[in-house]
């Protein structure tokens, strides 16, 4: 099989981290065979490489030929061409997710590229027990920062123009998120990205929230970091309603959990992702609401599920598998999310989202939070 090589796209770049353990802005990855592999960096970046990555080889890229260049994917690229000649290796296997500059610098200098689709695919997708142990760390910090924006919720008052206040002031979205990125980073994790969504703008199910919460309508609060150290990502969704939610918010509600527990009654090793989605479609429709789901659309005017069910969770928030109407087959140490969610323009959404490992006999859940709309039980 081809070598593959890898140049990094930046400090996110799940596949070259993956494959070198090391998050870095700019350096070049190559692997010849297993237990074969080489980490070229910059001067700065190379003591922190040979700490922190697991390749075989660690150099500086001066050493072994590297020339400046206006076009900094030029001269990677070229760095690439030498050490693949030193080999006697001329082709290659790159990331599908390699940009395209880069794809036409490589065959510039000479480098054969074949786009693998599958590359790390089914290595990543496998947890190991020490990334299994990573995720489960930062679902637990999910929590903690969940907590904490439940617990300003529940300390907030309800004022006559139906907003909720706290300490002389509205409760805004803004202020909620800030509260969770603060109670992550004092742990080691970051959440940029978050959701503290009030109603009815959490009817659109990725908006991230805005401005003053309102009272008796529900907050959509969406919290999935990632691990400073670890780089791996938990991933939680809580509800809950201030005051008395309406008689459908709760029955929403109750439909979300009633098929959240479907799903990981079903999510066991060798079954297929599209039957636990439709699955989670069923019971939302046998309560009265609807999905996007061909042949599950239920009732056109009731609140519906405009999502999958879950995806799967590891250095991305998004990755393989996928529970949604697509096949695909579930295997031992796959970490998943299970989020059913209903929306409804107007009136506003609500979902309910766990994340856990498949295992041979079934789900282990790394989520335990309760799932009640009530803030109160949070605490």
């Amino acid at each position: 099989m081809k070598p593959i090589l890898l140049l990094s796209r930046g400090h996110a770049d799940a596949d070259f981290l993956y494959a070198s353990h090391l998050a870095v802005e700019q350096a070049l990855y190559l692997r010849f065979a297993p237990g074969d592999d080489l980490l070229a960096v910059s001067t700065l970046e190379l003591d922190r490489a040979r700490r922190e990555s697991r390749a075989g080889r660690i150099i500086d890229r001066k050493d072994v030929g590297w020339v400046e260049q206006e076009d900094t994917l030029a001269a990677w690229s070229d760095l690439a061409g030498r050490l693949l000649g030193e080999r006697g290796v001329s082709d290659v296997r790159v990331s599908p997710l390699l940009p395209a500059a880069a794809y036409e610098a490589l065959r510039g200098a000479g480098v054969g590229v074949e786009i693998d689709r599958r590359l790390f695919l089914d290595e990543r997708r496998h947890k190991s027990a020490e990334e299994a142990d990573c995720i489960r760390a930062a679902q637990g910090a999910a929590e903690a920062a969940c907590v904490e924006v439940i617990g300003q919720l529940a300390a907030a008052e309800p004022k006559p123009d139906g907003l909720l206040w706290l300490d002389g002031s509205p409760l805004t979205s803004e202020r909620l998120m800030a509260s969770a990125q603060a109670a992550l980073s004092q742990i080691g994790y970051s959440g940029a990205e978050l959701i503290v969504a009030g109603s009815p703008e959490s009817a659109l199910p990725h908006f991230q929230g805005a401005g003053p919460i309102r009272a008796n309508a529900p907050v959509v609060i969406d919290i999935f970091p990632q691990g400073r150290t670890s780089h791996y990502h938990g991933d939680l969704t809580r509800t809950v309603v201030v005051g008395q939610p309406a008689d459908v918010v709760r029955r929403m509600h109750d439909a979300c959990v009633e098929a959240l527990d479907k799903a990981i009654e079903l999510l066991t090793d060798d079954v297929n992702g599209r039957d636990v989605h439709r699955a989670v479609c069923q019971v939302l429709v046998d309560r009265g609401f609807g999905t996007a789901t061909d042949g599950f659309t239920g009732d056109p005017g009731a609140p519906r599920m405009i999502h999958s069910t879950g995806h799967g969770v590891g250095l991305e928030i998004h990755e393989a598998p996928a529970l949604r109407d697509l096949d695909w087959m579930l295997q031992e140490g796959d970490v998943v999310t299970v989020e059913p969610g209903l929306y409804l323009a107007g009136l506003g959404g609500l979902r309910v989202e766990d994340a856990g490992m498949v295992m041979a006999n079934g789900f282990r859940n790394f989520t335990s939070l309760p799932r009640s709309i009530d803030p109160a039980d949070y605490l």
